[in-house]
């Protein structure tokens, strides 16, 4: 622990405190994805859009989302180190960092996004790998019942998408990456729908 940082005891309006500075950056993220994808529909002609790209961006954007709802699971710590919170502050910042290397400041004018995302591919997966392996760190915040309540499926999920993601660094095939971005999208959706569905 960092000297005179003493442990929190969470009350309401220390959760709802910590819970705004992660509302912010994860809404950091969101919205590079909205403004980039936006863009498309601006102007298609100044960067043309790749299927495969705009697919990660979407898979991404349901990430980021379902991330913040299981920040909800927060309210079960009762004490906060300030390492656990930079950890978390960190962790939102990822999403952030991942959104944008899809969505750069600056494209040169007619660029393609698929040339752009298989130049940038290594940065794009080494951060969307890294997310899957934080989230279980924080998951594992939560206590040791949040854990467990998630399945023995959960770790086995976390790091088959990590290395998932280290396959996609090494080729460049694109029928590969269009199979990949598409397991990604249906097991986060199957995911959420047996998460939270009633």
């Amino acid at each position: 622990m960092i000297d005179g940082m003493e442990p929190v005891q969470v009350d309401e309006a220390t959760f709802a405190h910590i819970r705004v500075i992660l509302g912010v950056v994860t809404s950091l993220a969101i919205a590079r994805i909205l403004n980039g994808l936006a863009g498309f529909a601006q102007n298609r002609r100044r960067n043309t859009p790749y299927l495969v790209h705009t697919l990660w961006a979407i898979f991404l954007l349901l990430l980021t989302a379902h991330f913040w709802w299981f920040e909800f699971a927060l309210a079960k710590v009762t004490f906060w180190p300030f390492e656990t919170y930079a950890f978390l502050i960190f962790f939102a910042s990822l999403h952030f960092f991942t959104a944008a290397l899809l969505f750069p400041d600056q494209l040169d004018e007619g660029a393609p996004y698929e040339d752009y995302f298989f130049e940038h591919r290594g940065w794009f997966f080494g951060f969307l790998g890294a997310l899957f392996l934080f989230d279980m760190v924080d998951t594992a915040l939560k206590g040791p019942a949040h854990f467990a309540s998630l399945g023995a499926l959960y770790p086995v999920r976390q790091v088959s998408y990590a290395i998932a993601c280290l396959a996609a660094i090494r080729w460049d095939n694109r029928r590969f990456h269009l199979a990949l971005v598409i397991a990604f999208l249906v097991l986060e959706a199957a995911w959420i729908v047996e998460r939270y569905a009633d």
